[in-house]
């Protein structure tokens, strides 16, 4: 199969605007608790965050992947989006036992009037952070033998992170979604879903009980898993291309690697260069400076853990990082992508950015999307991770009152502002209802 026949055509962004200052949030921890100093004030240097993201009280993981997907399919021509044979969420904060977040997208972007056919398939792909690009590798799997060359596919990662207060996990929360237009003959980038290297084992690095509405999470027995399982995912990729580790390390331009805090790849990817390459630390940094490694990543620091869509996150930056940097040069650039989900599975593949790759990128702004930052203060942070924002998180529908008739909405937040969507209510049935403003 030629490498480069399925892959990207374009990419969408959305984070909630609700920014948590990490600085803010600490003092507040240690003036509660002064026995927590030592240990917060570590983790924010091993870390490397500044701040999480948090969505508003009528926002959650579908009207997230609602607003990425609805700014990718506005941004391309509508026979793409009428040609959708797939659309696939990839999350570990879902909305329900049955129905997928694929579903709820669906009548979303039909209220805001995209073409969506119903001629399609809606699924749900679940492995902690690692759900949406194993949705993205079988929709291309799926596209690649597809007879209509016109199909496409709508791969969507969402997610609200959420750990224990008071931790040192709390800091590295965070939310965001990353909408991916999957298409035959790519502009952006191509790849071979059947190269992608593999590892999974059945561990308790990181989980999350049915009714919790926070992870549970062993740090750095997590990170060992990690790293672990890239290293057998990368050395099963490079196996199925028949070539050596070393070989295929020194055909990479960039690597993007899940990013649940923002200095997590930088300590993964030193330990495989020192493997493989025999770099020291020194030597590593300067491999991944030449790569625009750093100023890639750094976006993560202001937005937390997104779980699934932190991956694609990275991404979009490093692709505009790179861009910017080698202007029309980017095209051929290879990039070595590594998801990870906890519990766990690891997936490892490379993609090449192709010739409609700068016509694309130019076409983002991922500047004003993260310019819709508001501070948020202590008492906005403090109802989010209360609980009682039922539309915040992947919190149970808040109970109805007994009074309240069958169909009834409990409401949770504000109506939706221009262009946007919103969680109207939960029933008291417990379905949720949303809806969408035109701008």
């Amino acid at each position: 199969m030629d490498a480069n026949k399925v892959g990207l055509g374009d990419i969408g962004f959305y984070v909630p605007g609700n920014a948590m200052i990490l600085s803010v949030l600490v003092a507040r921890r240690i003036a509660d608790n002064p026995e927590l100093k030592k240990h917060l004030e570590r983790a924010l240097q091993t870390t490397g965050q500044r701040e999480l993201r948090f969505p508003s009280p009528q926002e959650d993981t579908a009207t997230m992947a609602s607003e990425a997907a609805r700014a990718l399919l506005s941004a391309n021509a509508p026979e793409k989006t009428s040609a959708l044979r797939w659309l696939v969420t990839g999350t570990e904060t879902g909305l329900d036992h049955s129905k997928p977040v694929a579903a709820y997208v669906q009548g979303m972007l039909a209220k805001a009037g995209l073409p969506v056919p119903s001629s399609l398939a809606t699924f749900q792909v679940q492995h902690a952070c690692a759900g949406a690009s194993m949705g993205l590798l079988s929709v291309a799997a799926l596209l690649s033998i597809s007879r209509e060359n016109r199909d496409t596919g709508l791969v969507i990662a969402s997610d609200i992170s959420r750990y224990a207060l008071k931790s040192t996990a709390e800091i590295t929360q965070g939310a965001g979604a990353v909408a991916m237009l999957v298409e035959r003959n790519p502009r952006l980038l191509g790849f071979d879903p059947a190269s992608a290297g593999l590892c999974s084992r059945d561990v308790d690095d990181f989980f999350r009980p049915l009714g919790s509405t926070i992870a549970k999470v062993k740090g750095g027995y997590s990170m060992e898993c990690y790293l672990l399982s890239l290293d057998e995912a990368w050395g099963d990729h490079v196996s199925r291309l028949g070539v050596s580790r070393a070989e295929q390390f020194r055909s990479i331009d960039a690597v993007v690697l899940h990013t649940p805090f923002r200095n997590m790849p930088e300590i993964a990817m030193k330990r495989l260069l020192e493997k493989d390459l025999g770099l020291d630390e020194a030597g590593a940094l300067a491999w991944l400076q030449e790569r625009s490694f750093f100023e890639s990543v750094d976006i993560i620091a202001d937005i937390g853990n997104s779980y699934s869509a932190s991956l694609f996150i990275l991404l979009a930056n490093t692709l505009k990082v790179l861009r910017k940097r080698h202007g029309d040069a980017v095209v051929g650039k290879r990039l070595l992508l590594a998801s990870y989900g906890s519990g766990n599975v690891m997936t490892v593949w490379t993609a090449t950015v192709m010739p409609g790759a700068p016509a694309v990128i130019d076409s983002w702004d991922l500047d004003s999307a993260m310019a819709g930052r508001r501070a948020a203060t202590m008492d906005d942070y403090d109802r989010w991770t209360s609980g009682c924002e039922p539309g915040g998180a992947d919190a149970p529908p808040a109970p109805v009152g007994a009074a309240a008739p069958v169909g009834a909405a409990a409401p949770v937040g504000a109506a939706p502002g221009p262009g946007s969507f919103a969680l109207l209510g939960i029933r008291a049935d417990g379905y949720r209802e949303y809806g969408y403003q035109e701008s």
